[in-house]
């Protein structure tokens, strides 16, 4: 028999959080958060291994971003880490297999940015061709420079990756009358039928007939460096290179090499290798590369999505009750 008296009261759940436009935009996802008893941790992410190893340990739950939750950190955080909630979809920064081994399920929130990433995508793509900031910054200063530039209407634009973003990506350039090429592991056969996409049987393949490439795939070891001086080399003489996926996907080193020889014509960037970069970097003022600083879904109606459903993903994991969006389980 349970003896009479009051139910003991259940241990408050201490919450690392560490994503930043999560933090600073506005919705209702903070109401959400603070409305369930939680210690909520605040940090400014994203995270080193460094940083997170001076953390763990006394957490019950991560709401990450980008941060780099390492075997190490894993097994610091211990016994008392339920779960890794994470703010977006991208999982490369989260050592997935020492998540399993320790049983700690990673929860993501797919279905959420897309229209907002590939709408940065094609700000950057047509931007760049119109030469809009080098424009605008002429007008600032008092200069009334006329630039000449280039149409996007029926340019070859070849898409890496068929995923969500992807296909906002080429709904968006078939807007433009675009002529769109395509290469992935995964092909949506009726939306690219749809959309008159012509596939390729390889990257290379699609390298060396298009104008522009835009890259919408994960990173893996596999695609680390997907993008270096051999496949840079193989696209045609001043084509643009467009990346709003990964940093790590391209070969900063050899892009630097083929801007400057004008095998590229321009890089235009959201994402880089290290983040953030180092001031002095050269691709940040290169006049041929146009580098925003991973804001591609950061946008007022973007966040609060992302954040709600991270938020309830962690909510409804430790009620277990409600529908929770896994990455892996265990």
């Amino acid at each position: 028999m349970r003896p009479l008296g009051p139910e003991p009261a259940r241990p408050m759940k201490r919450i690392l959080l560490t994503t930043t436009s999560y933090q600073d935009t506005p919705g209702d996802h903070h109401a959400l958060l603070e409305g369930q008893g939680f210690e909520i941790v605040r940090e400014r992410g994203p995270l080193g291994e460094a940083r997170l190893l001076e953390l763990a340990g006394e957490f019950d739950g991560f709401l990450c971003g980008d941060d780099d939750i390492s075997r190490a950190v894993l097994a610091k955080s211990q016994p008392r880490l339920k779960v890794i909630s994470k703010y977006g979809i991208g999982l490369d920064k989260v050592d997935i297999k020492s998540c399993q081994e320790y049983g700690i399920p990673v929860l993501f929130t797919p279905g959420v940015n897309h229209t907002t990433v590939a709408e940065h995508t094609f700000c950057l793509m047509l931007s760049f061709v119109r030469n809009l900031v080098e424009s605008v910054n002429a007008t600032r200063a008092g200069q009334w420079k006329r630039i000449t530039g280039h149409e996007l209407w029926r340019k070859r634009i070849g898409v890496v990756g068929l995923g969500r973003i992807g296909q906002e990506m080429i709904r968006r350039c078939r807007g433009f009358d675009m002529e769109v090429h395509a290469f992935g592991n995964y092909w949506p056969e009726e939306f690219c039928e749809e959309h008159q996409v012509v596939r390729h049987a390889s990257l290379e393949s699609l390298l060396a007939g298009v104008d522009i490439v835009s890259l919408h795939t994960m990173l893996s070891a596999s695609s680390r460096h997907l993008m270096d001086a051999a496949r840079l080399a193989l696209m045609p003489r001043g084509a643009l290179l467009l990346n709003t996926s990964r940093g790590e996907l391209v070969d900063s080193e050899a892009v630097l090499a083929a801007l400057e020889s004008g095998q590229l014509g321009g890089y235009a960037a959201d994402v880089m290798e290290h983040e953030p970069p180092s001031p002095d970097h050269p691709l940040l003022r290169h006049p041929q590369a146009m580098i925003t600083p991973h804001i591609g879904s950061r946008t007022y109606e973007s966040v609060p999505r992302q954040a709600l459903r991270a938020t309830q993903n962690l909510i409804n994991f430790f009620e277990g009750d409600g529908e929770v969006f896994y990455a892996t389980r265990d």
